[in-house]
């Protein structure tokens, strides 16, 4: 699996190198998880592709990775639609946490979920004090993102944008609050070790999440910022089950036809049910990790 996320890592930095020039773009991503407010322009054509690394439960080893290929196209100047094709690959073992990870797993990259959204901008924050955008995602994903184990999942999500420039432009903020609606529902899975709990039962989850993000030119095309990303889950048997807070640093280069963003996010704060061998008591380390590292890149058509 290694050589084939070299692979991954090498071409997506070899698109980017290939297709540089000079200026910026609109709707470039400039966080790694914060989305910005900004509309993608009547008639224009992005692609987008994003790998992500999960790391370190504080047991084991546990590393999963997720690909995500995104084609977004602006329908008018203030509404653009996208869909987005998914591939996940994991490598675990010696991790054993009851309804989440069932036992040792290892593939490379192999599909995993679609998703299609719909942003709609309704005031451009070139134009406005602050820039405000709706945007509602539809997903459905066939393998859980913890274990990598069939999972049949539906998810609906609804985020408010908003964006801001400061200095002309130099420095912008962008922050995110949002809710999804999810449906899950895990496949039955022969030879579990005794007493082991894996429910086959569906499951309804709530998410709230709230994200913001600043960023800073501090070269033509480059801006180093900072982003935070706080998420929690209520069901509803329990109410609220775990939340979690990220933030760390965010490094964007911006040309007139592409842009990369890479970012490391770990956690810094976590709560809810922890696993029998959980040493970091304030951490949530049952559906999260305690490192997150994102590469994006963006070319527009």
């Amino acid at each position: 699996m290694r050589s084939s996320v070299g692979f991954t890592m090498g071409s997506l930095w070899l698109l980017a190198a290939l297709t540089a020039s000079p200026a910026a773009l609109a709707d470039e991503n400039l966080f790694g998880y914060v989305k910005g407010a900004e509309p993608l322009p009547r008639g224009a054509t992005e692609l987008y592709a994003g790998l992500t690394q999960r790391s370190d439960k504080g047991v084991g080893h546990y590393q999963a990775w997720d690909l995500a290929t995104e084609v977004e196209y602006g329908l008018t100047d203030k509404l653009a639609i996208s869909g987005e094709f998914q591939m996940m690959a994991i490598d675990t073992h010696d991790i054993l946490i009851d309804a989440y990870v069932p036992g040792d797993e290892k593939y490379g990259f192999k599909p995993s979920g679609v998703e299609t959204a719909l942003k709609y901008n309704f005031l451009s924050p070139a134009a406005h004090a602050v820039g405000v955008s709706l945007y509602n995602s539809f997903l459905y994903s066939w393998r859980d993102p913890h274990s990598g184990q069939d999972k049949d999942t539906l998810s609906f999500e609804q985020m408010l944008l908003l964006q801001k420039y400061f200095l002309d432009g130099q420095l912008i903020w962008t922050g995110n609050g949002g809710i999804e609606a999810t449906y899950a529902n895990r496949k039955t899975i022969d030879g579990l070790p005794e007493g082991f709990e894996w429910p086959t039962t569906p499951e309804m989850e709530i998410e709230l999440t709230a994200a913001t993000g600043l960023s800073y030119r501090f070269l033509p095309g480059w801006f180093l910022g900072v982003e935070a990303f706080y998420q929690e889950e209520h069901e509803t048997e329990v109410g609220l089950e775990r939340w979690s807070l990220q933030a760390g640093p965010s490094l964007h280069y911006g040309a007139s036809r592409f842009w990369v963003t890479a970012t490391w996010l770990p956690q810094l704060r976590g709560g809810g049910p922890q696993y029998a061998d959980q040493q970091d008591e304030d951490l949530h380390l049952i559906e999260k990790t305690k490192q997150e590292y994102r590469l994006k890149v963006g070319y527009n058509f």
